[in-house]
Order: structure tokens, then C-alpha cells, then sequence
């Protein structure tokens, strides 16, 4: 093995445990400021541009195998997410309240989505992983954000 590969393999086997990190940082800051619809809505249309790399016919994966992954993402991996994020009004604006189980949570969902990756991984190729993954968070994301944004125009409207 080359030490390009070699490189390369320690990058992506460390990339998922930085984005976590990041994530998790991200996710302090967040009950520090206000938010607002658009910082509600742009993680999810941001990670929307990602399905391009489906134009590209190795990134391709079955139906079946997108859908199950999609579903997995949307019903069981954000239900955590959705279940720890609470929106609450503070001198008239909208703050994402701090959840104690968030960490965990999250810490535990990496380490889930992790151990899949490595399982699957080897099942399957590098890119098809990639695929599927992608799916995963993507629906993760959706549902989540989803509920955070339907919470968020409820208390403004009630405010009103």
C-alpha cells in the first residue's frame, strides 16, 4: 500500500469522528442564539445539492437499497433528534433549548452510523457505501429539521 493510501485510509476513517465533533459544536451554538426559519431550513437544502453525485452512474445504488436507506434515515435514526429538540420563546425570540441527552444522542448515533458504515462497507463498494450513508443522514436531517421548522412557525404564530 502506498502512503497516499495509507493517508488517505486515516482521512476517511477520521472524517466521520470530526464531522461529529463539528456537529456537536454546531449544536452548542445554537442554544446560545436565536434561530430562525432559514437556519432551520438551510442544513437541509444545503445537503439537498449532495444528490447530484447520483448523475454520476458509480454513485448509483438500487431502489430498493435508496429507499430502505432514505426510510431508516427519516423513521429511525432521526427520531432521537426529533425527540430531543425543543424550540422555546425567550424575550421574544426563538431559542433551540439545550437538551441533556442531545450529546448523547449524537454521540451515539456516530457510533451506530459508524459501525454500520464499517459493516456495510465491507458488503458493498466504497461508493455504493458512500450512497447509502448519504441517504441516511440526508433523511436524518430532513425529518429533523422538519419537525424543528413546523415547531418554530407554531411559536411564532402563537406570539403574534
Amino acid at each position: 500500500m502506498s502512503t497516499f493510501q495509507s493517508v488517505l485510509g486515516s482521512f476517511l476513517r477520521l472524517s466521520p469522528i470530526v464531522g461529529g465533533v463539528a456537529l456537536l459544536v454546531w449544536r452548542v451554538r445554537e442554544t446560545r442564539v436565536p434561530i430562525s426559519a432559514r437556519a432551520i431550513l438551510l442544513p437541509p437544502l444545503g445537503m439537498s445539492t449532495g444528490l447530484g453525485m447520483f448523475l454520476w452512474p458509480p454513485m448509483r445504488i438500487p431502489w430498493l437499497w435508496a429507499g430502505a436507506a432514505l426510510a431508516c434515515g427519516l423513521l429511525i435514526l432521526s427520531w432521537p433528534l426529533v425527540r430531543s429538540s425543543r424550540l422555546e420563546r425567550r424575550e421574544g425570540l426563538v431559542y433551540l433549548k439545550r437538551s441533556r441527552a442531545f450529546l448523547a444522542i449524537l454521540l451515539g448515533l456516530l457510533g451506530v452510523r459508524l459501525l454500520l458504515h464499517d459493516y456495510i462497507g465491507h458488503l458493498i463498494s466504497a461508493r455504493q457505501t458512500a450512497s447509502l450513508f448519504y441517504l441516511l443522514a440526508f433523511g436524518m436531517i430532513l425529518r429533523w429539521r422538519t419537525g424543528m421548522f413546523l415547531q418554530f412557525r407554531r411559536l411564532v404564530a402563537g406570539a403574534g
